[in-house]
């Protein structure tokens, strides 16, 4: 079984809200330059790698974005994911502070979601390393089926709102692709972007861009949304062949699964049969367990993997049997899902209803005005890294691959408040002679001579 490189990106939606009732006092453009100011002061630019790794950046249309390091284990990428919602709520929680002080009555929210209330769409990005291949569409092309049909275990959940009412649905992306495969990535939003950018060394890798899965509030599902996808590319660069379950139209497919809360709704095939969501995931995940059992990939599996594996196998059960009560702890959509209908029953309204519209807000903002601090704390939801870990994450990189050599020379060189340029395969130090520039064309290599002496050169 293959090492594989993973991470995650992610759009924020933001908003400054008033305290009064009244018009917000910043627009989102204004709110965005405002949160990046420090980042701006500090770095001369709102796109800027840190510490631990990973890239933070203000995106076209106001969003903030994180883009995790590179990762190999999923629980690094959990906690650095996590440390990404954590650096956002404190830039905005000294926002808000300011903003006090200066006599305005706004406060800044940011939301791990992924549709505003003008129906605007913004993303969260899978990136997976993959071995190149001269057949890498036939084979990325046959995933259709698992993406489509995946939502049904790691949708975040989605009240939406027509002309003839509310209601809610699985998935917030599902009504936003257009597109199954294709290098485009807005002007057709496919679920997967063929651009060929590998970030590595373009003769063995190519990367994977995944734009079709929803932003997860809780670690459990983010952890089964890249976890149950990295086994099934072991399988398939294994030689495992899925079985056949081509699409007559992913686009509506994709739309009627986010739909039908049961994960049963019929599917029209290529071949002219059908199939549901449950039956794709279904089969998908037999044939990986079976091949896991074959080769002995088991005894490798660390403890988040081993859970990755249960939680899918729980989840489709619990799904088959109209049972899911016994995962509104770890499966987001249905954990939401169960809160807002507990608001309902108790407030005595529907899904139309501006406090509930609100209690969705929430459940989304990553700030202190957000609701997954206190249900992880109350067990309402599963969490997988502890608060300590996540501060360590703000600050450290991954140490098991590339992410260690960036975040160690990002750190070293503000320390010593030397001039310095970095992307995720280039290193340069900027002094008055030229500069230094170290190229890591392997994002597996977590120890390189050429950066140490970059790095001694920096104590200079």
């Amino acid at each position: 079984m293959n090492r594989r490189i993973f991470g995650i990106e992610t759009e924020y939606g933001l908003m400054c809200a008033s305290l009064n009732g009244g018009t917000p006092p910043l627009d989102p453009e204004e709110s965005a330059q405002q949160l990046f100011t420090p980042v701006l002061e500090k770095n001369r630019s709102t796109n800027t790698f840190l510490a631990n790794g990973a890239r933070l950046y203000l995106d076209v249309g106001a969003h903030p974005e994180y883009a995790t390091a590179e990762c190999d284990e999923l629980k690094d990428l959990i906690t650095n994911d996590r440390a990404g919602d954590a650096t956002f709520a404190q830039m905005a929680m000294e926002l808000n502070s300011d903003l006090q002080q200066k006599g305005i009555e706004g406060r800044i929210h940011l939301f791990k979601n992924n549709v505003d209330s003008e129906g605007n769409s913004f993303g969260c990005h899978e990136n997976y390393l993959v071995r190149r291949r001269r057949d890498y569409r036939a084979r990325i092309e046959s995933l259709v089926p698992f993406f489509v049909s995946r939502q049904i275990l790691v949708g975040a959940g989605y009240i939406a709102r027509t002309d003839v009412g509310c209601h809610f649905e699985i998935s917030q992306r599902a009504n936003q692709m257009w597109d199954a495969v294709s290098s485009a990535s807005t002007r057709s939003r496919p679920m997967i972007n063929t651009r060929d950018e590998p970030h590595g060394d373009a003769e063995l890798y190519r990367r994977m861009h995944v734009i079709v899965g929803d932003s997860n509030i809780s670690d459990s599902t983010s952890a089964l949304k890249v976890g149950m996808t990295e086994a099934v590319l072991n399988c398939l660069e294994d030689g495992v062949r899925f079985k056949n379950f081509e699409l007559d139209n992913p686009i509506i497919a994709i739309r009627k699964v986010s739909r039908d809360l049961s994960g049963s709704a019929v599917i029209n095939l290529a071949s002219g049969t059908t199939a549901s969501a449950l039956e794709i995931q279904t089969s998908v995940y037999e044939q990986v367990i079976d091949h896991y059992r074959t080769n002995g990939w088991f005894a490798d599996l660390d403890p988040i993997r081993l859970y990755v594996f249960d939680l899918w196998e729980r989840a489709l059960k619990g799904l088959s049997n109209h049972s899911l009560d016994n995962l509104a702890t770890e499966i987001d959509w249905i954990a939401k899902k169960r809160l807002l209908d507990r608001y309902q029953d108790r407030l005595g309204v529907g899904l139309d209803d501006p406090r509930i519209a609100r209690l969705d807000l929430a459940w989304h903002d990553i700030t202190d005005a957000g609701l997954r601090a206190s249900l992880e704390k109350s067990a309402g939801l599963k969490k997988l890294v502890s608060d300590d870990e996540i501060t360590t994450a703000i600050s450290i990189p991954p140490q098991t691959t590339r992410a260690k050599l960036r975040g160690d020379f990002v750190a070293a060189a503000m320390d010593a408040h030397r001039d310095y340029m970095v992307d995720w395969m280039n290193l340069r130090l900027i002094t008055a002679e030229g500069s230094q520039t170290v190229l890591l064309k392997d994002p597996f290599v977590s120890v390189d001579e050429r950066v140490d002496s970059l790095m001694e050169e920096l104590e200079r």
